[in-house]
């Protein structure tokens, strides 16, 4: 009879598997039951565990045991710290009830439970990440909007000059627009009389003088040239 793995050391709140081997002589259709005992600091040893041949699964509130004939398994559940000692396996032949086959020991070591991460400390990672992230990307930010910049500078540029408002040949006064405006003259017509006929002095009206008031179409406006010509 073979118990192993020989040595396993596992973190508390875990399960540990051992295997119990029985050889063919031993398994030649006799009846038999296997007992798994554990010693502490080579103290007594202590029976925890009892399964027959016939049972193919035996289940405990701290041991698993599975029939895989010839190996046994037991499994030990949440693992304690209390849990660390000496386990083997022994068989009882129940044609030689008087005899126990015992096999070798096996050691197991519990350690203390891996302690876990403050949740407080990993919202202060993800904090910091960002930050790195924002420093290695300003440089870039930047860059980009200045070129922005450049672009809505030079658009507004070509689109003033295509409007005319920034003249291509540089600032310059501009002549304000002519306005055409129509005036009205007012002059004095004299009309003289026909010497040609006489009218008696009885009947000769008095001297007047009649007005008329005239509206000149619109014309454009009076240059130096035009001026003179109208004055001749």
């Amino acid at each position: 009879v073979t118990f192993f793995p020989a040595m396993l050391t596992l973190p508390a709140g875990g399960s540990a598997t051992f295997f119990c081997n029985i050889s063919r002589e031993n398994d030649a259709g006799a009846e038999y039951s296997l007992n798994w005992y554990k010693e502490t600091n080579h103290s007594q040893a202590q029976k925890i565990a009892e399964m027959s041949r016939n049972n193919s699964l035996t289940k405990t509130e701290k041991y698993l045991l599975t029939n895989h004939t010839p190996a046994f398994k037991i499994e030990i559940l949440n693992l304690h710290q209390n849990d660390s000692g000496s386990y083997y396996c022994g068989l009882i032949a129940f044609f030689e009830p008087d005899k126990v086959m015992e096999s070798n020991r096996s050691h197991l070591v519990v350690t203390a439970a891996p302690e876990k991460k403050n949740a407080t400390d990993e919202p202060e990672m993800e904090e910091g990440n960002p930050l790195d992230h924002v420093k290695a990307m300003l440089p870039g930010i930047l860059l980009l909007a200045g070129a922005v910049v450049l672009l809505i500078f030079g658009y507004l540029t070509v689109m003033y000059r295509r409007g005319g408002m920034i003249p291509c040949g540089g600032f310059s006064e501009e002549k304000p627009p002519t306005v055409s405006v129509s005036t009205v003259d007012y002059g004095v017509l004299e009309f003289q009389w026909d010497q040609c006929t006489q009218v008696p002095p009885e009947t000769q009206p008095v001297d007047q003088t009649e007005y008329a008031t005239i509206i000149f179409p619109e014309e454009k406006p009076v240059t130096p040239e035009r001026g003179k010509k109208h004055q001749d």
